[in-house]
């Protein structure tokens, strides 16, 4: 089967931008006339058939949205993209839901498959290794196509488009500082690979609230584990080396586990030492004992998310010639107390 030629390659062949070949495609008066020429010509000799938003939004919405999620472990993105599909239904949307696994390759192998016409945008979160490696072209690419994107939780700052985020910084800060007033000195930081937006952003929140209450940081107390592999070695030689008090993690698998290996090792929870996880899924509730959390709102998230998106779809479809305009929408984070820490004043 002869392969679909695409924007990507016409520009890469003729070392011009995809906004240069998508502007010539369409006869823009930008575009000098020569570089029109040859574009037009190479179009047509490969057959170039546009199927980009460009067109297929004046003619034939498909009515579906693709979510692109990092994994499914996670309760978190199970709530966000609970959100999505009840507000995206009841618009009478379809939502195509696909999973990059924390993969770079994966998440550009189902962008280009549902960009392929097939889909009216995007909402996603960014997987790690796509953070990791700071490479953000495919989406560049899906946004100069005209295909609308909102990016959530995980997000750059190198791609212009509407993005939904928790209050990361400030609801780790606040988690930290009640710790401190509950009179806990010696707090650890359990957190994923640095490069991840979101655990940087707790990271932030956590070193503050030391800072401003003149606690020294203590590079001791931070453990960094690996997102996806679980290995239980490095928590279990964590708490038995280091004297802490009260743990922060960053999400809830993190702190059901070390709560479960904190206590195989002796400790009381909360009364030697104290936990909080972010989520607040499934897992806090029935941990033993319960796991005060962070509530991220993910339903709430999602709905933002698909509201922003179909705003965005339909607004295209009748002003195309406007200048964009992107807005980033936070939602406010709850803690929720339950046993796993000391009564907070």
């Amino acid at each position: 089967m002869k392969r679909k030629i695409t924007l990507k390659h016409i520009a890469r062949e003729l070392d011009v931008s995809i906004s240069t070949v998508s502007k010539a495609l369409k006869n823009s008066e930008e575009i000098g006339q020569d570089t029109k020429d040859k574009i037009q010509a190479f179009a047509k000799l490969y057959n170039y058939k546009p199927n980009n938003i460009a067109i297929s939004l004046k003619n034939k919405r498909t009515r579906n949205i693709g979510v692109i999620i990092p994994d499914i472990v996670h309760h978190f993105f199970t709530t966000v993209f609970r959100g999505i599909e009840q507000y995206a239904n009841a618009k009478g949307y379809n939502v195509i839901i696909c999973v990059s696994d924390e993969s770079f390759d994966k998440e550009v192998i189902n962008m280009e498959m549902l960009a392929n016409g097939s889909i009216d945008g995007f909402i996603m979160a960014l997987a790690g290794e796509t953070q990791q490696k700071n490479d953000y072209s495919h989406l560049k690419e899906v946004t100069e196509q005209g295909i609308p994107l909102v990016l959530f939780d995980r997000v750059t700052d190198e791609i212009q488009c509407d993005k939904v985020i928790i209050n990361d910084e400030s609801a780790a800060y606040q988690v930290v500082e009640k710790l401190i007033r509950a009179g806990r000195k010696r707090i650890a930081l359990i957190t994923t690979e640095g490069y991840l937006n979101v655990s940087a952003k707790r990271a932030e929140g956590y070193y503050k609230a030391l800072k401003e209450h003149n606690l020294p940081i203590d590079k001791k107390l931070i453990l960094q584990l690996p997102y996806q592999q679980q290995d239980e070695t490095m928590s279990n030689k964590f708490f038995e080396d280091t004297n802490v008090d009260a743990v922060l993690c960053v999400n809830e698998i993190f702190a059901v586990k070390c709560m479960g290996i904190a206590q195989n090792l002796g400790y009381r929870i909360p009364e030697d030492i104290a936990f909080v996880g972010f989520t607040d899924g499934i897992l806090s509730h029935y941990a033993t004992p319960g796991l005060t959390s962070v509530d991220q709102h993910g339903e709430i998230m999602g709905e933002t998310a698909a509201q922003m998106l179909i705003e965005k779809i339909e607004h295209h479809h009748e002003n195309e010639e406007e200048e964009e305009v992107f807005e980033t929408k936070i939602v406010a984070a709850t803690l929720i107390e339950r046993d796993s820490t000391p009564k907070f004043l």
